[in-house]
């Protein structure tokens, strides 16, 4: 049964509102977790809206990682998982995927997720939502580490150019 939308669109403007809230107020004081606290209310709401078997389990794994990177963010857990498993990029779900610190590997996933939400939902608002998604998990990435945001950045130029192509 589709969800409500009376309210929708104001609740995800709020929303992208908190969401730039927390951008700004992360980089500004180089604190990746207080943008990471401020995106759970929009996946929360993603969470909610999305009803399609596979956009369902998307927004959910998208939930939890989310809350697994307040844990390692909150508690300083560093871990080189590309040093670990020997390579600098993994194939997730049709995209290439950088990984490094284990706080990268997060984001990353987050915005693997938030591109299988946009390309597979139906609905504007959980679009919307994880659109919001996708630029925030940049910026978390951005907050704890700029030298990986470039790297993506340039990764996900290849790619575009790729499908341009």
């Amino acid at each position: 049964m589709a969800k409500p939308t009376k309210h929708a669109g104001t609740i995800c403007t709020i929303l992208g509102i908190i969401a730039l809230a927390g951008i700004v107020l992360g980089i500004l004081r180089s604190s990746p977790l207080i943008t990471i606290l401020l995106l759970i209310p929009t996946a929360v709401y993603e969470v909610y809206r999305t009803e399609g078997e596979s956009t369902r389990w998307a927004s959910w794994v998208l939930l939890l990682v989310l809350i697994a990177e307040v844990f390692l963010v909150a508690l300083g857990i560093r871990f080189d998982l590309a040093g670990f498993l020997g390579e600098e990029e993994r194939y997730v779900a049709g995209y290439e995927v950088p990984i490094g610190d284990i706080t990268v590997v997060g984001p990353a996933v987050m915005a693997v997720l938030s591109l299988i939400l946009i390309a597979r939902t139906r609905g504007r608002y959980t679009k919307w939502l994880a659109a919001i998604i996708l630029v925030t998990s940049f910026a978390i990435v951005y907050a704890i580490d700029p030298t990986v945001f470039a790297r993506w950045i340039r990764l996900a130029l290849d790619q575009g150019l790729n499908l341009i192509r």
